[in-house]
């Protein structure tokens, strides 16, 4: 049986059952602004947060097929040289670029409005020399695509749009974002799953959407940065996350979805704060040990080096501390010696040494909570 392509309503879905909404409504805002106090509460959260910014470009690219993990790219990252597959190359250059669309769009908004435009640039940059490449980057399709088992349309689980209507569907998208509604996460919702479903792109549109929700939280100024990441929750949810996806597509069930997304909201939320106060925990720790350790007036340089990369080289350290090449040696010896940072890989020749902060590893990953 062939599917038909997806046909998108008018947003607001005309649809939505407000009351049966209320209490998973207030149950996801207020986990919100319990993680939105935390992270009030860090300094420099852009360095604090970092790696959990890399684990959440994992995740997303994880949903669609990739398999490196945050070690394999923040140990690429400290060492390209290090000899690895063409196909592992290619699943960490996909997560960079990744992280590269959330900073640019970051950039991006302290000037001007989220919108297609805004949306068409950051595909560009997701898929810049990856395997996407081909795949014209940046601009709205042209043609029909589909998602399938085979390259057969007509095995299709889901035919999005024809082209001819997706620009029409996206000026709707871009109007709905920009209007006020009864409850913002509710319309989050509604704009995830629309966008998604028109399939604007040839590819990527799933991390493209994925990449959306910090970013309309923090234009929505429901968290005051744009460090929301819920990859996390989707990932380990991804058999309903289709196919609460889909029974929009087949049966307009929006309730159905919006319920689960507000429960994704809510769950990744209380985790995402989790993880940020063990952070923020460890990060004290650190600035009582570390200078106890050293003696040195670099100590703080130190410390915000190793949470911004918790893996990376000899080399790597240097310029991100920016303290003298001596002092910055000293410093990494005491803390390997300390057992702050230990020996992922030892240097030779001109390979430099590659160290991993493991503490901080482990909550980003979530063995720690």
């Amino acid at each position: 049986m062939t599917v038909t392509p997806y046909m998108p309503e008018p947003l607001p879905p005309a649809g939505i059952d407000w009351e049966c909404h209320i209490t998973q409504i207030a149950a996801a805002n207020r986990a919100l602004a319990r993680y939105d106090g935390i992270l009030q509460a860090i300094p420099n959260p852009e360095i604090l947060l970092s790696p959990l910014l890399t684990q959440e470009a994992v995740l997303s690219s994880r949903i669609e097929g990739t398999q490196a993990s945050l070690e394999d790219v923040l140990r690429f990252e400290a060492n390209p040289r290090e000899p690895i597959s063409d196909a592992a190359r290619e699943d960490i250059q996909e997560i960079i670029n990744y992280r590269k669309a959330l900073h640019a769009a970051v950039d991006a908004l302290k000037t001007r409005q989220l919108d297609v435009a805004l949306v068409c640039d950051l595909h560009q940059i997701l898929l810049a020399g990856s395997r996407g490449m081909d795949r014209e980057p940046g601009c709205i399709r042209e043609i029909q695509n589909f998602i399938g088992r085979d390259t057969n349309i007509e095995h299709a689980v889901f035919v999005p749009p024809e082209p001819e209507q997706i620009p029409g569907a996206l000026e709707d998208w871009a109007v709905y974002l920009q209007r006020e509604e009864k409850d913002v996460l509710v319309q989050l919702s509604v704009l995830k799953a629309q966008f998604e479903l028109i399939h604007p792109f040839c590819d990527g549109n799933g991390r493209i959407g994925r990449m959306l929700v910090p970013l309309i939280l923090y234009e929505k100024r429901l968290i005051t940065s744009p460090m929301f990441y819920i990859s996390a929750y989707l990932e380990r949810h991804r058999p309903e996350y289709y196919t609460r996806l889909l029974a929009v597509s087949q049966e307009r069930d929006w309730n159905g979805w919006i319920a689960f997304f507000l429960h994704a909201i809510e769950a990744q939320a209380e985790e995402n704060g989790r993880k940020a106060k063990a952070i923020l925990a460890l990060y004290d720790e650190m600035k009582q040990t570390v200078p106890e350790i050293t003696r040195s007036q670099y100590a703080i340089a130190a410390i915000d080096a190793i949470f911004q990369t918790p893996i990376f080289s000899s080399s790597e350290f240097y310029d991100m501390s920016g303290m003298p090449r001596r002092a910055a040696e000293r410093i990494l010896q005491q803390l390997r010696e300390f057992d702050v940072i230990a020996v992922l890989a030892e240097g030779g020749g001109r390979r430099p040494t590659t160290y991993v902060f493991s503490h901080l590893i482990a909550i980003t990953e979530g063995g720690r909570l």
